[in-house]
């Protein structure tokens, strides 16, 4: 049996193997050996056997970087040795003037640099002990971070542990410190932010920005769907540099497989340190990420302590930072554009300008919040920057005898300006939104949502069936894809009968599933398919939901007051209720079953905290909920029951210094049971 099992953990490990190297070529070296499909059996491989023997399964295995459980806070964690920034400057002479200090302070003329490109992330430290991935802790203040490790484990440029060998071929000792530069390409901010907006939520304004939020987020699921990346930069013991040159350090790093970036130089003098900055700032528009200058440090480690620090910066250190890519131009005008989620912005409309070799014309404002924040005025003169991670945005305001003010207020409209429905801002939002559905700037999106497969499951009605009936004015709103007839699909592009027929009987079914998807299929603002589940389970019907008050809506699990309020201003506005009659005429199910939940425990607060033996979280809250109880994600002296399993957190300091009462599950279970 002991042979069995050690055959057993040979073949789980080679496989583990195979995966990181599979990692590494992919998401390090950008050059991946397989194809997606087989990567994938590799890794479902690997989880099948992980699954049927739970004992062999470890911490850094590949399966464990995606699915930690939430962290219940934020923990702070203390650095080895400060993290401290550079000092920064945007001029040639003053970065003649800090090498001409160097050499001064030193004594030396020969000396040289390492000049790598500074990064637009945020600095992060890794912790490793026996090759082994243990903490991730953000800069902070430089001298204590957040501690972000089930963040930090889901990054796969990230290495979960190295290999004895690969250390030691690298030269590093099995205890050490990795600091370097988390980002988010822009291809993922982009796609992140097009995520966000279809979901109507707020959109980062830079990928620093995402970057900084997602590596903050508690729930790690979150991190692993958002793509960072992470570039090693330095390499620490105790604390301290371990090898004597920089150079050396990214060498090394490199051999024991982390990723450093490959735009580094090693460099004499002031000359070659100039080059290499013009050199990188021809790139720079064509890098997958963002950079905002350059950084040139010391090579020699001796020398790096020999020059030691300011109070807040290295004096062996400096960045140089690039120009913003701005221009001042003057606004002609403010027009307001309606995203697809029916959100309003206001876009300044501009004398041309050129910016980076490209000639700008328009600039967004974001929302009102922005305007007065600028006091941007119609006929103001403006700075207006363009980067690489967004569309080109209005600045500061500039004044001068050159540049007088305007005289015109932009005022945000009362009405959609393409379909005169109403605008709402909810209160403690910045967006201005229209909330009639029905909005022809909306049209598309709408539509997709309504028949995708999680809604009304509308088979074939994909992106190019919706581009046809759209543009055509076949299909305005969603209720009228229950008016299409087999005439209206023969006269669009690649249809024949037996394709037109199936896409009718796809309509028809669809009129069978229950309430909750067509709650869902309406798109409201935040409720999306567990909200819907509730939503159709607690009134049980279309009419009982659209009449209810915003009191009686809070009432519904996981509906607060901002859900509440954007449920009631979607049934207020006449033009969506016309919808839902027409959707209730073209046979769609209005009517549900309303869930009867017990009474055991109504009244009574829980809060779930700790990894239960028997049941998921969620299953614990259904269980509780069932029974009538309450379950929030906080402990006050409104809690009654503390739930606790292994490994709980601080909600189980505070319930003890509240004096809330603790149970474990089965006391849960016979408060649910009624039992004593």
């Amino acid at each position: 049996m002991a042979t069995a099992t050690k055959d057993l953990e040979k073949k789980i490990e080679a496989l583990r193997d195979k995966i990181r190297h599979h990692e590494y070529r992919y998401y390090v070296l950008d050059d991946p050996e397989i194809a997606d499909a087989e990567f994938d059996v590799l890794m479902n491989q690997l989880k099948k056997l992980e699954t049927e023997h739970p004992a062999l399964v470890t911490p850094d295995s590949p399966t464990q970087r995606v699915g930690g459980k939430a962290r219940e806070g934020v923990l702070k964690a203390r650095h080895s040795s400060p993290m401290l920034s550079l000092d920064n400057t945007y001029s040639q002479d003053e970065l003649r003037n800090w090498e001409r200090r160097v050499h001064e302070l030193s004594g030396r003329t020969d000396i040289e640099y390492v000049c790598e490109l500074k990064l637009d992330g945020m600095s992060l430290a890794l912790h490793y002990e026996d090759g082994k991935l243990v903490r991730g802790i953000t800069r902070g203040d430089g001298t204590t971070g957040e501690d972000v490790t089930p963040n930090v484990r889901t990054v796969r440029s990230i290495p979960l542990s190295i290999s004895r060998e690969k250390l030691k071929e690298a030269g590093i000792p099995a205890t050490f410190e990795v600091r370097g530069e988390m980002l988010m390409p822009i291809a993922a901010f982009k796609k992140m932010n097009e995520e966000r907006e279809q979901k109507g939520l707020s959109l980062f304004a830079n990928p620093r920005n995402a970057t900084a939020g997602t590596v903050r987020q508690l729930e790690p699921s979150i991190t692993a769907q958002r793509r960072l990346d992470y570039f090693s930069y330095a390499l620490l013991q105790n604390g301290r540099t371990y090898f004597e040159r920089h150079w050396k350090t990214l060498s090394a790093l490199d051999t024991a497989g982390f990723k450093v970036n490959p735009s580094r130089k090693l460099v004499k003098n002031f000359d070659e340190i100039w080059a290499f900055i013009e050199q990188e700032k021809t790139k720079r528009e064509k890098l997958p990420y963002e950079i905002d200058g350059i950084v040139i440090k010391v090579d020699r480690t001796a020398l790096q302590e020999e020059l030691g620090y300011t109070g807040k910066a290295p004096r062996w250190a400096i960045a140089y930072k690039y120009a913003a890519r701005s221009g001042i131009t003057q606004i002609e005008d403010i027009i307001v554009q309606v995203g697809r989620t029916g959100k309003l912005t206001p876009v300044a409309v501009l004398k041309p300008v050129a910016i980076g070799g490209t000639t700008v014309s328009r600039a967004t404002l974001h929302n009102m919040d922005e305007i007065e924040r600028l006091g941007v005025k119609i006929g103001d003169w403006v700075e207006v920057e363009r980067g690489g991670d967004v569309i080109p945005k209005v600045t500061r305001v500039v004044e001068d005898k050159d540049h007088p003010r305007g005289h015109k207020t932009f005022h945000m409209p009362e009405r959609c300006p393409v379909c005169e429905g109403n605008v709402v801002r909810t209160e403690g939002e910045a967006d201005h939104r229209c909330v009639n559905a029905n909005c022809p700037a909306k049209l598309r999106e709408t539509i997709l949502h309504f028949a995708s497969r999680g809604v009304m499951n509308i088979d074939g009605m994909g992106d190019a069936l919706v581009n046809q009936l759209t543009e055509r004015g076949m299909v305005k709103n969603v209720a009228d894809i229950y008016g299409l007839t087999k005439k209206d699909l023969l006269s669009l592009e690649r249809f024949a009968d037996k394709s037109a027929q199936n896409i009718l009987n796809e309509i028809e079914n669809s009129k069978k599933l229950p309430l909750e998807r067509v709650i869902y299929g309406l798109g409201i603002r935040f409720v999306g398919e567990r909200t819907a589940q509730f939503l159709a389970e607690h009134f049980g019907s279309m009419d009982a939901l659209m009449n209810a008050k915003e009191d009686e809506l809070l009432e519904v699990d996981e509906v607060g007051p901002r859900i509440a309020q954007s449920i009631a201003e979607f049934f207020q506005e006449p033009k969506n209720r016309e919808l839902i009659e027409r959707l209730r005429k073209a046979g769609l199910t209005f009517a549900g079953k309303k869930k009867e939940r017990g009474t055991k425990l109504v009244g009574k607060t829980f809060v779930l905290t700790g990894t239960l033996p028997h049941y998921s979280r969620d299953e614990a809250k259904k269980l509780i909920e069932d029974a009538g109880g309450k379950v929030t994600g906080s402990v006050s002296k409104k809690t009654d029951y503390v739930v606790a399993g292994d490994d709980a957190g601080s909600k189980l300091d505070k319930a003890k210094e509240l004096g809330v009462k603790v149970i474990d599950e089965k006391g849960m279970g016979k408060l649910v049971s009624g039992s004593r």
